[in-house]
C-alpha cells in the first residue's frame, strides 16, 4: 500500500519561542481534541456544537501562563469518510481557538483507519509533527488525551502521555496509562509542577 500524506499542519497564531533544554517543565503540552477540550461530536464539522469540556479553558490558560506552548493532535477521519471538508476542520478549529483560546500548533490527521497512514493515532505520527513544527524533542513533551489511542501514540513518540477518562474510556486503556488524571486542570497541575503526586480520584 501507498503511504498516505502526512498530517495537516495548520498556522499558528501566536509566538512560538525557541526550546530551551532542561529544566523540570515539558517543552510542549499536545492536547487531543474530542472528548478531552472539547465535547466528542462524531465527524463535527458546525462551529456551533462546538462545546468546551469542563476545566479545559483554565487547563490550557495554566500551560500557557507557564511559558510552555500548547498544541493540539486530533485524528479526522469524517475527511476519509466523506463526512468533512477541510473547511469545516478548519472551521471548528477556529471555533475552539474562539472559545479556548489560540494555540502555538495544529496536527490534524485526515486519513482513515484502513489508509496506512503514520499520523492516524496510535501511531506517533502526529505528536511528531506537532514537536517538529516547535522545535521541541518528542521526549520532552506531555500529551494529554481520553482515550488509549492518545497514549499509546505518546508512548511511541518517545513523549509522556497522561489520560483523562471519560464514559467513553475503556477500563483496560485506564488500566494500561502509566499515569491518570481525573480532569483537564488536575493533568494540566502534574504536568507543571511534577513534584506533585498524583491523586486518586474521589
Amino acid at each position: 500500500m501507498t503511504p498516505s500524506p502526512g498530517p495537516w499542519l495548520f498556522p499558528a497564531h501566536v509566538r512560538r519561542h525557541p526550546h530551551v533544554p532542561g529544566g523540570p517543565r515539558p517543552a510542549a503540552v499536545l492536547f487531543d481534541r474530542d472528548g478531552t477540550l472539547v465535547a466528542d461530536v462524531p465527524y463535527n464539522g458546525d462551529p456551533s456544537r462546538v462545546t468546551p469540556m469542563p476545566g479545559a479553558r483554565e487547563a490550557v490558560d495554566a500551560v500557557r501562563a507557564a511559558g510552555v506552548p500548547a498544541g493540539v493532535v486530533t485524528n479526522q477521519s469524517g475527511v476519509a469518510r466523506g463526512l468533512l471538508t477541510r473547511r469545516q476542520v478548519e472551521d471548528v478549529r477556529l471555533r475552539v481557538e474562539e472559545l479556548l483560546g489560540p494555540f502555538a500548533v495544529w496536527a490534524v490527521c485526515p486519513h482513515g483507519p484502513a489508509e496506512g497512514c503514520g499520523c492516524r493515532k496510535p501511531a506517533p505520527g502526529l505528536i511528531l509533527a506537532a514537536c517538529r513544527r516547535l522545535a521541541v524533542p518528542p521526549e520532552r513533551a506531555v500529551v494529554i488525551g481520553d482515550v488509549g489511542a492518545d497514549i499509546e501514540a505518546a508512548r511511541a513518540a518517545g513523549a509522556r502521555g497522561i489520560l483523562v477518562p471519560t464514559a467513553v474510556t475503556r477500563p483496560e486503556e485506564t488500566a494500561a496509562a502509566d499515569v491518570t488524571a481525573p480532569d483537564l486542570p488536575a493533568a494540566v497541575r502534574l504536568v507543571l509542577d511534577p513534584v506533585v503526586p498524583a491523586r486518586e480520584p474521589r
